[in-house]
């Protein structure tokens, strides 16, 4: 089994803002879309949201990425180009877990720090014309973005049982706490197997700590069948489903 710690979500380039808390609950707003969209944040009920925290710069009417897609207990993720050959690299397939993670704000202290805010577990994966013919594929309530116009040839959509974070749990956050914002608090057992874009000592600083990367979208961990790495991300599922 792999882990897939997946970042999305408003960030300092994408949307300019951290994603908001709101009344204890993690709301990752999706980044703006120019095009391959028919949602704009009013559809997702996030229109006086996405004003509030951009002071206006992005509007209620304007298109988002709806991506990752979560409803019914479900989520629908796509990936493409050179992510999406990163994930087909390392053959994240049927079974392997997305933990979905992004950059929020502290309601309080305004604190910046990176959070997982839900997770998707695969149960089918492939090109769109491909996967809706396969086992356990349920049609997604909205246009998926991946599902509308023209992408790369590696265009790929995920599907799987999936839930948004009922919680901003601290067991859910990444950062450890007073930042700097990439220095992590993971499982110690994270560095004995391996984490994808960090393979370097220096980015391992002490026991159960990460330096993580700025850039790249999907960091994978293959945990195998050790039962200590799946207790913990059955916990974590466990947090995000409250």
């Amino acid at each position: 089994m792999r882990i897939i710690f997946s970042r999305k979500g408003f960030d300092s380039s994408a949307g300019g803002r951290p994603s908001p808390i709101i009344d204890g609950r993690p709301i990752s707003l999706p980044i703006p879309a120019q095009d391959r969209s028919h949602t704009t944040y009013a559809d997702r009920q996030l229109g006086d949201l996405v004003e509030e925290t951009t002071r206006g710069r992005i509007r209620h009417e304007a298109l988002c990425h709806d991506d990752p897609m979560f409803a019914r207990e479900q989520c629908w993720f796509g990936q493409c180009a050179a992510a999406q050959g990163h994930l087909a690299k390392n053959d994240v397939g049927t079974g392997d877990v997305f933990l979905f993670f992004g950059l929020f704000a502290d309601p309080e202290s305004g604190e910046r720090h990176h959070r997982i805010f839900g997770y998707m577990q695969v149960a089918c994966f492939g090109a769109p014309d491909d996967v809706r013919q396969a086992d356990g594929w349920n049609e997604p309530p909205r246009a998926h973005p991946h599902l509308i116009g023209e992408w790369g040839g590696n265009n790929t959509i995920y599907h799987g049982p999936g839930a948004l974070a009922a919680a901003a749990t601290p067991s859910l956050r990444l950062t450890v706490p007073g930042g700097p914002l990439n220095r992590w608090s993971v499982p110690a057992w994270l560095q004995r197997y391996g984490l994808t874009y960090h393979g370097k000592n220096e980015r391992w600083p002490g026991k159960g700590e990460l330096i993580a990367a700025s850039r790249g979208q999907e960091f994978i961990c293959d945990i195998g069948n050790d039962p200590l790495p799946h207790r913990w991300l059955n916990a974590t599922i466990a947090a995000i489903r409250g």
